[in-house]
């Protein structure tokens, strides 16, 4: 079965997870001769080759003089990522996310159908430079609790992202940016602020939590009868700051890791299921 079958099958006809089992594809890395680290900035383009740059929205650009440019760019308040294997099946895992929403009410089919089309030319392009094999190896490697999503880099955040000598390309404008909610139904007193990094962490998780009985109201709700973090409609994607990572999955608790080099731990716990320091009693008759 080709990539291209592959994504069919989890953008448009389900989200079906790769069959590694398969003997007629081969995942091992084929030989070359370039470097196996693909984390520096040089990673996906040759000096006189062209690099993809895309966003997690799927919006993308092509250049033709990648060297000028970071791994991660700053257009418009959107970070921009150059495409790499690891970044394609990153967005791909997104994408089956995408799907999953759709089927639960939370994306109407208009949006998905531009995602799954700005998906598809990112595709093309990676099976181009890239190579089906390569592709299949990041997907089935990529550990999805620790891949860092793009980000811009605070210091350069203060210079234009298309100040010469940095951009010598024609940039796009950006899209604007639709104000997370959920639910998006509803009257809710409060919402609280939620970034783009606090949902792909809860995303990475998102299926395990699920399966051990945790609603997605308790990971992904941002709207409240009173102010943040009073009462208990929030959901796990308010409490995760930028610099704060997810440990342990539990029925009862999701943890929570701060930064190093302390690490302090927090634990996010379940109200709808029993917690141990809460016990039943019998009702007065």
């Amino acid at each position: 079965m080709s990539l291209l079958e592959l994504m069919m099958q989890q953008t448009a006809g389900g989200s079906a997870p790769v069959d590694t089992s398969n003997p007629s594809v081969d995942v091992s890395k084929p030989e070359t001769s370039e470097p196996a680290e693909r984390n520096g900035p040089q990673e996906t383009a040759d000096s006189d080759g062209t690099a993809l740059y895309a966003a997690t929205n799927l919006d993308s650009w092509e250049t033709d003089k990648p060297r000028y440019f970071a791994r991660d760019v700053g257009m418009d308040g959107v970070c921009y990522r150059r495409l790499d294997p690891e970044y394609y099946a990153w967005l791909r895992h997104k994408m089956a996310l995408a799907k999953k929403a759709l089927e639960a009410g939370r994306l109407d089919s208009a949006a998905f159908d531009g995602l799954r089309t700005r998906f598809n030319d990112i595709h093309a392009w990676a099976v181009a430079r890239f190579g089906e094999n390569e592709l299949l190896a990041a997907v089935r490697s990529l550990d999805l609790k620790t891949y860092p999503p793009p980000a811009i880099d605070p210091a350069a955040q203060s210079r234009p992202a298309c100040a010469a000598p940095i951009c010598p390309v024609a940039c796009p404008s950006g899209p604007a940016v639709e104000q997370y909610l959920y639910p998006k139904d509803g009257e809710w007193r409060f919402t609280e602020k939620v970034p783009q990094s606090a949902i792909d962490k809860v995303d990475a998780v998102r299926d395990q939590a699920l399966s051990l009985g945790w609603s997605e109201a308790r990971l992904y709700q941002n709207r409240g009868r009173f102010r943040f973090p009073c009462g208990e409609d929030y959901g796990l994607v308010c409490f995760v700051d930028a610099k704060e990572r997810i440990g342990d999955v539990t029925r009862q608790y999701i943890e929570i890791i701060g930064p190093p080099p302390r690490e302090n731990r927090l634990r996010f716990h379940n109200p709808d299921v029993d917690q141990p320091w809460l016990k039943k009693t019998n009702p007065e008759i």
